[in-house]
């Protein structure tokens, strides 16, 4: 190969390596009548490339500050079409709409358009991801970088002080909102939420009980001394019947065994004890997944810090993502009631409340 063709080569080789992420999703992109939407993707430390979505008012000049999401635990897009049903996508569309703010998401491995496989994609390799996106922010001559508001859904919402890794990283975020957040130990909240399961399929106090010694044996032997779940069960069939997944002992929720063995190794309480901005912590009236306690306890570490900094809010009616149900159990029967843009208006106007105040 003589100099020419290889200057060629490299050349084409490069311009495939910066070739945009090919468009996996079936179905429109999103849009809005006057938000300007960019479709971009951030590298992650083992190459693969994630889907990121980004909004700004068209008609805005300057920067502006982003609204940066931290995302559930679910193998579900943050991609929000006109025409989406899911009460998440209602919610992330009234934020894009928001003006004065831009907002950045991205999709987990394997999710949308991303790169990978959501359902072996552990923890650590996750939120690697959101780290790098994170950091992607300065890349944008739209994005004020030093006015980050994090808000977290779900699982986001306990691991969202995670996100900034540094502490010139964590000085770049203005505020936090979570949703249906967590801050004990996995451990803790998986006891918790089959508690309220076992109640919500109507056993009797006393068969919530012995399910919950059952489940206590399981998930012990699982996330404290680490072994696999077929193993757990193969020595002891009795608690086969108490693992949600049924047969697929190798996932739970969609995601593997170690993404929660991940979770279970950190100490969100500590990391949420560190916070010293401001915080809405907004946890739903029928959120029968992640308990109260743990929104009002997030609150409570943050306000140790600078008393009245962190709020917490009961949002009558409200499911664990956001979603309006009549009763708690309608909302373990997935039975939803129409969308509510209330939840949408809470964090509008707390956000825009936030912005006016002063940086420092």
């Amino acid at each position: 190969m003589n100099v020419r063709s290889a200057i060629v080569l490299l050349a084409v080789t490069a311009a495939v390596g910066a070739e945009e992420l090919p468009r996996k999703v079936k179905g429109p992109r999103e849009s809005y009548p006057n938000v300007n939407v960019i479709y971009d993707s951030v590298t992650m430390p083992n190459g693969n490339r994630l889907r990121s979505i980004i909004t700004k008012p068209r008609d805005a000049k300057g920067k502006l500050p982003v609204i940066f999401l931290a995302g559930w635990l679910s193998c579900d897009s943050v991609e929000a079409p006109a025409d989406t049903k899911d009460t998440t996508g209602l919610i992330l569309r009234g934020l894009a709409q928001m003006p004065g703010f831009c907002l950045f998401k991205i999709d987990k491995p394997g999710c949308g358009d991303s790169e990978g496989d959501c359902s072996q994609t552990d923890f650590d390799t996750e939120l690697a991801g959101y780290r790098a996106a994170f950091r992607a922010l300065k890349n944008y001559d739209f994005i004020n970088s030093d006015r980050v508001y994090i808000f977290g859904s779900s699982n986001g919402g306990g691991f969202a002080p995670l996100v900034p890794e540094t502490e010139a990283e964590q000085a770049q975020v203005r505020a936090y909102i979570t949703i249906g957040g967590w801050v004990k130990t996995w451990f803790e909240h998986m006891l918790e939420i089959e508690r309220r399961r076992f109640a919500l399929m109507k056993k009797s106090p006393g068969e919530v009980t012995d399910r919950i010694k059952g489940a206590t044996t399981l998930y012990y032997e699982w996330l404290i001394n680490g072994r696999n779940v077929p193993d757990i069960l193969k020595d002891k069939h009795d608690l086969a019947e108490l693992w949600p997944e049924g047969k697929d002992q190798t996932h739970l929720y969609g995601r593997p065994l170690k993404f929660y063995q991940d979770l279970q190794k950190l100490n969100l309480a500590a990391t949420w004890s560190r916070v010293k901005v401001s915080a809405l912590i907004l946890h739903g009236q029928y959120d029968w997944i992640m308990g109260r306690e743990d929104s009002e306890l997030i609150a409570q570490y943050v306000n140790a810090n600078v008393p009245g900094t962190a709020r917490f809010m009961e949002v009558p009616e409200m499911g664990h993502g956001g979603q309006h149900y009549l009763s708690m159990t309608d909302a373990f029967a997935e039975k939803q009631a129409p969308f509510d843009p209330k939840i949408v208006r809470i964090m509008r106007d707390w956000l825009e409340q936030q912005q006016r105040k002063p940086a420092g």
